[in-house]
């Protein structure tokens, strides 16, 4: 399978397959594809695999696409402004944002990542149920606004705004700290909590979390005309 990722703001990945060869998508998440390209729908793991992909607030059904011959092409759209970043989950299991995933190869696993600290559940900004892919090949996931990568070393801790966490290797430990001091936190406007990240691993950061830009426009949105 070859891809690549077209566009900034609103980015969408083509992939061309070879013939036989197939990815599966999240419903709806298809922009366009050859006529070479048969799709079927279904439940990918039965009624459990359903469930769980309600739980994390995706479509329980997935979408197969299989070329029918060599170089049928395809393409996969963000949904939101944003970024698409391309992950091999084969060496290391990642931990998303719920509606992260958008597509990837047949021997991706998508599962459900609960949190353990009942403290990064309820103020980490994500609640307890978050994406999980595993497996072996490659997957493609979105990211609210601009992306920041960072490794982080052995210990290692960075401080982050509630929301801004868009994906880590699972050997990151995620956890929430207090903000420090009163006027901090009724006048900082970074809230009670931030989320901490702890290495070793590679984590993923968004500039602009959905819920964010949604609290930024709903305002305007209230605007009743006179």
């Amino acid at each position: 399978m070859e891809y690549e990722i077209i566009g900034e703001t609103m980015p969408l990945v083509t992939l061309i397959l070879s013939r036989g060869e197939f990815v599966k998508s999240r419903a709806g998440a298809m922009k366009w594809m050859d006529n070479s390209i048969k799709m079927e729908t279904g439940m990918d793991g039965g009624v459990g695999g359903f469930l769980k992909r309600k739980v994390m607030k995706e479509s329980g059904m997935i979408n197969t696409y299989t070329a029918e011959k060599d170089g049928s092409r395809i393409a996969f759209g963000h949904t939101f402004p944003g970024h698409i970043i391309a992950l091999d989950v084969t060496n290391n299991s990642i931990i998303c944002q719920k509606r992260a995933y958008l597509c990837s190869t047949k021997d991706v696993e998508l599962e459900i990542a609960f949190q353990q600290s009942l403290g990064s559940g309820f103020f980490g900004g994500e609640g307890f149920v978050m994406q999980k892919l595993l497996g072996r090949g490659q997957a493609f996931v979105e990211i609210d606004g601009e992306v920041v990568e960072m490794d982080l070393d052995e210990n290692q801790i960075i401080k982050v705004e509630t929301g801004s966490v868009g994906m880590y290797e699972e050997s990151v430990e995620m956890n929430i700290e207090k903000v420090k001091g009163m006027k901090n936190m009724l006048f900082g406007g970074e809230g009670i909590f931030l989320t901490t990240l702890k290495g070793p691993g590679k984590v993923w950061l968004q500039t602009m979390p959905i819920q964010s830009m949604a609290s930024e426009v709903s305002p305007y949105l209230n605007i009743k005309s006179k």
